[in-house]
């Protein structure tokens, strides 16, 4: 397969998928995710991997979706199936039928961060830093998995606050990860976490996760996603006075001079 921003091994029993645009910080645009879907396919396909692991190229796992690929603006059939497709892919992970790990490092924000969260399993570098930035550039949240999978305070900490330097200790205390890395070692121990999940029973694994997954069903929580989905669209296609001279602003000036200009005003 030509895939152009990831990257894709076998690793005994172990699907290895690497984020591969490092000059961006491993942003993900159209392209990622048509190769993040052919990369998940092969691994499921594939009889010999019985586990899936991701990872990011470069000085992080990733900085979520790139905002230079967003076309849409405030059209909203546009703007409905981009989103719809962005949260598409956050929950192939959830979905997949075979564990899936996240090993992040460096930043990992918006919705990078919701498909590492996404994955079943979960581990970070010392010094990562994580978060839900969207508020500050207007937008909203494509998979409001949080809620559901910490305490509704964490949750709205991280949300209503823009939080984009969350450490890994507090995220681990939070419940967002499952264990924390030594720095430079995120990859060798998420590794050894999907060997571990690997040389289990593969239909008890597949038959747990899924039991896993259909009790936060029945709790609602895939209707609640797909709710919360609609409401980022209409944030997200409606343009207010604020969010126009926002964009006029990160347009002529860039992301920085908007966010100050946000501070200044409503700070």
């Amino acid at each position: 397969m030509n895939l152009s921003t990831v990257l894709y091994q076998r690793q005994g029993s172990v699907g290895i998928i690497t984020l591969n645009r490092p000059e961006k910080l491993n942003a993900i645009n159209d392209a990622m995710k048509a190769d993040l879907h052919t990369a998940l396919d092969m691994a499921e396909a594939d009889e010999q991997v019985r586990a899936i692991l991701v990872h990011g190229n470069g000085r992080a796992f990733s900085a979520g979706f790139d905002l230079a690929d967003g076309t849409a603006g405030t059209d909203l059939a546009a703007k409905r199936q981009e989103l719809e497709e962005d949260f598409e892919l956050i929950m192939r992970f959830w979905n997949s039928p075979k564990p899936t790990v996240a090993a992040l490092h460096g930043f990992c924000l918006g919705g990078a961060l919701e498909l590492a969260v996404a994955c079943d399993l979960t581990v970070a570098a010392a010094g990562a830093k994580m978060g839900e930035p969207e508020p500050k550039f207007g937008s909203g949240i494509v998979a409001m998995l949080l809620p559901w999978l910490i305490s509704p305070k964490h949750a709205k900490q991280l949300l209503l606050t823009g939080e984009d330097r969350l450490d890994a200790q507090r995220a681990y205390e939070m419940g967002l990860i499952n264990q924390i890395a030594e720095e430079g070692s995120h990859v060798e121990t998420g590794l050894a976490l999907a060997k571990k999940v690997a040389a289990l029973d593969r239909t008890a694994i597949a038959y747990t996760k899924q039991a896993i997954n259909r009790s936060y069903d029945i709790m609602g929580m895939r209707q609640a996603l797909l709710s919360a989905l609609e409401t980022d669209i209409i944030i997200e296609a409606t343009e207010t006075p604020e969010s126009k001279e926002f964009n006029q602003i990160l347009a002529a000036q860039g992301l920085k001079a908007a966010l100050q200009w946000r501070q200044n005003r409503y700070g």
